[in-house]
């Protein structure tokens, strides 16, 4: 009963107005709204209903919640914070004789390099940096962790390819001035994603000759600490532009 109250009184005030609206606006004979003007009219009565109903849906649409708006401004005032910080606007160039084409895609927490050498197509896929701040050096190291724990550092998958035939795919971590091989694999052309090809044991239980040798097969093929460490620099301007771009994303979506 409340609510037929409602939708009378607010189709009694609707309704005139938008006939008087056609009437003044357009140059329609008066006679034919003469059925909407007569209360008993089933016509009127369902232009009333209908006419309520739109005014109530849309009020209800207008109107966002609250917690929507708190958050939008939030966000905008993280984004502006954002936009403050020098990193996100830098554009870190490749030094002189960089071996590598970057790819970077916005939107992407990873970057690709690649190069060919000697034949081989050398791929380098370079995840966003673990970065460790001063607060961090700051905790007690009473465990006796290595000294890489307390050092940023940038994670690598580094594929080494001749043709058709078989991969060898390294995972890396890139520290300040040394390169750690975490471990190797040799992967068949055909092999599925799904299938997780024998990595070897540990690398540091390897034979410590054949350690370094390996490490000279990167380096002869560019994955040096010069390299790295710009890559370094160029993964930190990375994240705080992902990161603005992620926030305005966020912001666009509540707001619809």
């Amino acid at each position: 009963m409340a609510f037929s109250s409602v939708v009378r009184r607010t189709a009694s005030r609707v309704a005139p107005l938008a006939i008087r609206a056609l009437e003044t606006h357009r140059n329609y004979h008066p006679a034919i709204f003469a059925p909407l003007k007569n209360n008993s009219s089933s016509l009127y009565q369902e232009f009333c209903r209908r006419a309520a109903l739109s005014t109530l849906h849309f009020s209800s649409l207008a109107k966002k919640p609250s917690s929507d708006e708190k958050l939008v401004r939030v966000i905008e005032s993280e984004i502006k914070c954002a936009e403050e910080s020098d990193d996100h606007d830098q554009a870190e160039e490749a030094p002189d004789g960089f071996p590598f084409e970057i790819q970077d895609n916005s939107g992407e927490q990873t970057i690709s390099l690649k190069r060919e050498y000697n034949g081989e197509t050398i791929k380098v896929e370079v995840h966003m940096p673990d970065l460790v701040t001063g607060e961090d050096n700051d905790d007690d190291n009473d465990d006796g962790d290595d000294e890489k724990d307390s050092q940023s550092s940038i994670p690598m998958v580094i594929s080494v390819s001749k043709g058709d035939g078989p991969t060898l795919e390294f995972s890396c971590t890139a520290y300040p001035d040394e390169i750690s091989i975490d471990g190797m694999s040799v992967r068949e052309p055909e092999a599925s994603e799904d299938e997780i090809a024998y990595g070897g044991p540990d690398f540091s239980d390897l034979d410590e000759n054949l350690q370094k040798a390996f490490h000279k097969y990167l380096e002869i093929r560019g994955i040096n600490p010069s390299t790295t460490n710009f890559l370094h620099e160029y993964m930190i301007n990375k994240d705080s532009r992902e990161y603005l771009l992620w926030l305005k994303n966020l912001k666009k979506f509540i707001e619809k």
